[in-house]
């Protein structure tokens, strides 16, 4: 009987859409003036819009996912063949299928427990191995996880120290910033991801964050099939159908206006939650000094595995979105060759963690809902 009348209540996502009041009119215009290929005005503006808002004299380029803006990057940063890049292991698969796209191998790293990201410690302890084994790694692929910076710094120093590039995944973290610097400027490369779920949406895309007009035409060469100037098609190198649409674009270029609001507001979300739970028998992921987290999602861990199923199947009843936190990669059945360098720390919280629905939409009825089921469990 509860079931049948929770499944009345509305339904709560675990992160839906948000839209704003323009982005209708954006794309009304890209239909209207015909131009809905990857060509356009509202490309430009988004593109524009977004150098702006990171700063850094960054160049950026609106592809078709965040995944695509990976596998750009690694390509530009000379992975090939038989190359081996350092991975973070908690994250989602889209941070590390690219690099099996190349035909390379992921190495993984484990998380520290300050921020939940790549450990400094076991990276450096993994390019030790690994240039001792005569294989020096290619890339590292580093992850801003749920909104909350990695340790920029450490990290960085560390690629610097042995001449490894970057690759930031930032997918989760747009408004995330370390000592007043957003993430997506701190490595070679930056990706961010606009896909349905994240605190702003083109629907499905994602972009490329790179340092030069120069690098901005080589990823945009490569990301439209490589075509050659000449008055015939012509290739000299294998290229891909990567770019954004003018009209997805419009939208980009609507979310961007309320992008900050967004940032505000999943921060609220976060505030409520830890106020409201903070005296129960939850551990919330709270930000080290200098840090500002966007609080893309709001995650708690709990007690033991048992606990976590019991809350999310709770939820479920209610019609209330939740998830566990990421499998890591080192323990997903595609991975399970790969080699990785663990403490334990992605496992304990794969375990125990849960992600809260943290919508910008959710509201204070939502919220109560979510509380109430969380409380009296």
């Amino acid at each position: 009987m509860e079931s049948n009348l929770a499944n009345k209540e509305k339904k709560i996502w675990l992160s839906s859409p948000h839209l704003g009041q323009n982005e209708q009119t954006y794309v009304q215009e890209a239909l209207d003036s015909n131009w809905v290929a990857p060509l356009g005005s509202n490309i430009t503006d988004f593109e524009q819009g977004l150098q702006n808002y990171i700063k850094e004299n960054k160049y950026v380029v609106a592809l078709n996912s965040g995944t695509a803006a990976i596998h750009l990057a690694l390509i530009m940063a000379g992975v090939g063949v038989g190359d081996e890049v350092l991975c973070q292991s908690f994250t989602f698969s889209a941070s590390a299928n690219p690099i099996v796209y190349l035909g390379a191998k992921p190495v993984f790293v484990d998380s520290e427990k300050d921020t939940w990201n790549m450990c400094p410690m076991l990276l450096e302890e993994a390019i030790k191995e690994r240039i001792l084994k005569g294989v020096k790694p290619k890339a590292i692929i580093a992850v801003h996880l749920y909104g909350m910076p990695y340790k920029a710094q450490q990290i960085s120093i560390i690629g610097k120290k042995y001449n490894i590039p970057i690759v930031e995944d930032s997918a989760e973290a747009l408004g995330s910033k370390v000592d007043e610097k957003y993430c997506g400027t701190f490595g070679l490369y930056g990706v961010f991801s606009f896909n349905g779920n994240k605190i702003i949406t083109t629907s499905g895309g994602g972009t490329l964050i790179v340092n030069s007009e120069k690098e901005k035409e080589k990823a945009i060469y490569l990301a439209t099939q490589a075509k050659d100037q000449a008055p015939h098609f012509q290739h000299s190198q294998i290229g891909y159908n990567y770019r954004m649409s003018n009209v997805l674009a419009g939208i980009g270029k609507g979310q961007l206006e309320v992008l900050e609001d967004r940032v505000k507001t999943r921060r609220r979300i976060f505030d409520r939650y830890f106020e409201e739970l903070k005296n129960l028998d939850f551990k919330f992921l709270e930000e080290p000094k200098g840090f500002k987290s966007n609080r893309w999602l709001t995650t708690i861990q709990t007690p033991s595995f048992q606990t976590r199923e019991k809350i999310r199947k709770a939820l479920e009843i209610k019609n209330i979105e939740s998830r566990p936190l990421w499998k890591p990669m080192h323990l997903q059945p595609v991975f399970k060759n790969c080699k990785a360098y663990i403490s334990g720390v992605s496992e304990n919280l794969f375990e125990k963690g849960l992600c809260l629905p943290s919508s910008s939409n959710l509201t204070e009825k939502d919220l109560g809902r979510i509380i109430e089921v969380l409380k009296k469990f």
